[in-house]
């Protein structure tokens, strides 16, 4: 999502900015998508570890590299980090840092000297939030050449016929949303577990897909929670603004540092919408939400902290409108998608301007 605002925003102001992955679908694509940008899409054998194999990205980005003044890595992605270092590349490096590789443990222990090469070989490392720039120890001996640039999104598009629409579903109710994939880290077992605790007055709506699908439908049935939580699985693009505008709040219920920044409070923030989240050690997740100014945040694997948060935010009118008025002012001052893509410009500039 980062990569493709970046190239499609910069692209936009005239600046060629192309944009290389591998193609999930495996088949090797280049798709134009303005008169400065293209968007490369090499083959892929299969994933493993969350990681695409795609040898043929190795041979396209040494073809490519030298017409480039900058090239932009994401991080994680061992394969684009090999693909730059068998490239010959000799111009400038951005590395853009998502997340430390957190549990593929055998994986880093491979990646590693190539993940040294790559921060060695960076001009500049960028992260999405300055607690997870100044706590991660994987930058910790490169801290001269660090700067974070909060992720940004588009201005919400409200629909409030679908808005209302969602709301006459569940008459009477608060409405909780959370969003993500339905993997371990992201925790939804905890919120479950609360709703089980909030009372009738409230619903869960959790969105999303992932291996953890039938865990956590079965959790809900077991319980007997189907009146109270709601798995909506994949909800398109287009229809995601609206449950965000329908609901009270939203609710992260992550447990560790995988979720390094989490874009769904940013969406949340957008709408004016409080925000209840984990208090992550290291990560940049309560970084976004504010605690006590845009919301709470909670200790990770407790649910009775969620409920508690949850009722909380909602128990007194004046501090709820607070709360959301807070989180609108931090989207417009920190997470508007023109300031991402305003300060990597600046960034690219400073780079060249090096030279």
């Amino acid at each position: 999502m980062v990569m493709y605002a970046l190239a499609k925003g910069l692209s936009m102001r005239e600046i060629d900015c192309d944009a290389l992955f591998a193609n999930g679908n495996g088949h090797p694509e280049k798709i134009q998508l303005n008169d400065h940008c293209y968007l490369y899409q090499s083959k892929t054998l299969r994933e493993v570890k969350a990681t695409m194999i795609s040898p043929a990205m190795i041979g396209m980005l040494r073809k490519m590299c030298h017409s480039y003044d900058i090239i932009h890595i994401h991080h994680p992605d061992p394969m684009a980090a090999l693909a730059l270092f068998l490239s010959g590349y000799k111009g400038k490096v951005v590395l853009h840092w998502h997340s430390d590789i957190i549990r593929q443990h055998q994986l880093l222990k491979f990646y590693r000297p190539l993940q040294s090469w790559l921060l060695r070989r960076a001009d500049k490392i960028v992260g999405t939030s300055p607690v997870y720039i100044q706590k991660s120890p994987e930058l910790r001996n490169v801290q001269n050449k660090t700067t974070y640039i909060p992720i940004g999104i588009p201005e919400p598009k409200v629909n409030e016929a679908e808005t209302e629409q969602i709301k006459a579903q569940y008459p009477g109710k608060r409405i909780v949303f959370s969003l993500g994939r339905l993997v371990s880290y992201k925790g939804f077992e905890y919120l479950i577990e609360a709703a089980e605790q909030l009372g009738d007055d409230y619903i869960v709506l959790i969105g999303g897909k992932g291996n953890q699908d039938i865990y956590l439908r079965n959790l809900v049935a077991m319980k007997g929670l189907q009146e109270r939580v709601k798995m909506l699985g994949y909800i398109p693009d287009n229809q995601i603004d609206a449950y965000y505008d329908a609901c009270a709040l939203f609710c992260l219920s992550s447990i560790d540092k995988r979720e390094a920044f989490a874009i769904v409070q940013v969406q949340a923030l957008a709408h004016g919408k409080p925000i209840v989240s984990v208090d992550i050690p290291e990560s940049g997740v309560p970084w976004v939400n504010q605690h006590g100014v845009t919301g709470i945040n909670v200790p990770p694997c407790d649910s009775k902290a969620i409920v508690r948060a949850i009722r909380e935010v909602c128990a007194d009118n004046v501090q709820y409108q607070r709360y959301g008025v807070n989180a609108r002012k931090r989207y417009e001052t920190l997470f508007q998608e023109e300031k991402m893509i305003d300060a990597c410009e600046v960034l690219y500039k400073e780079l060249l301007n090096k030279k």
